[in-house]
């Protein structure tokens, strides 16, 4: 049987440095796993779509497709937008959605992969608080996986790690660089708990402007590509069993 194709679900933007962010990082996970079939659908603004993904895969005689959400959270899109388009999906399509990419041990070595291209070391930890910046959420469950993000990247050296969001959340960037500041840190960094550009992390750019240190995104950091391929195993794991226990 062959393996499962993988579907990475994006959200879409009309900046188009979105999608080129989202396709350098299917390559990377093309790269570090040959021969898995990785396609791109997104959900809005960008082509192709999902739909017009399942339905190409679907002409093509493919049967198994694990839709993965290029999400950090577990907030609206995972919950409601994306069950809501692969139930659209051609019926002789098997289509299992994978867990968001949050949180995880990666995405945390990924944010530091990000402030040390910045110019940081890992000697600097000690003096150098960090804002940890992400889009933001009304989900209450999204929130507070950030904070609890922010409350671990604490305890690895960092003098002072604070979340912030560029909407729907507070405090604001800015806000949190500032109370750095009124704290007496030496150093403060923005990371940016975002995949791609687009309209809030740019907010989330602009928000920075107080800060001696501002990484980019996330994007194609090798640690991500690593994560999308264990959400990947992990969801074919779950199949597995799942066949297994219908056949006892």
């Amino acid at each position: 049987m062959s393996a499962p194709v993988l579907l990475v679900v994006a959200h879409g933007s009309r900046d188009p440095r979105h999608a080129a962010t989202v396709r350098a990082l299917v390559r990377r996970v093309r790269l570090q796993r040959p021969g898995l079939r990785v396609e791109t659908g997104f959900l809005d603004f960008n082509s192709p779509s999902v739909p017009e993904v399942l339905e190409s895969l679907d002409a093509e005689g493919v049967r198994d497709v694990i839709a993965l959400p290029l999400l950090l959270t577990r907030a609206f899109h995972a919950k409601s937008d994306i069950p809501a388009v692969l139930a659209q999906a051609p019926p002789r399509l098997r289509i299992r959605q994978a867990a968001v990419l949050g949180p995880s041990p990666l995405l945390r070595a990924a944010l530091e992969r990000r402030l040390y291209e910045a110019g940081l070391t890992p000697a600097d930890k000690s003096s150098t608080g960090v804002v940890l910046a992400s889009a933001g959420s009304s989900d209450p469950e999204a929130i507070a996986v950030i904070a609890e993000i922010a409350r671990e990247w604490r305890h690895t050296g960092w003098c002072a790690v604070r979340p912030a969001f560029a909407s729907a959340s507070l405090p604001r960037t800015e806000d949190a660089v500032r109370e750095l500041r009124e704290l007496g840190v030496r150093r403060v960094a923005v990371a940016p708990y975002v995949i791609a550009p687009g309209f809030l992390p740019d907010r989330i750019d602009r928000g920075a402007a107080e800060a001696d240190v501002l990484a980019r995104v996330l994007g194609p950091a090798p640690e991500v590509a690593r994560l999308l391929l264990r959400r990947y195993d992990e969801s074919c794991a779950v199949g597995r069993v799942a066949r297994v226990l219908a056949l006892a």
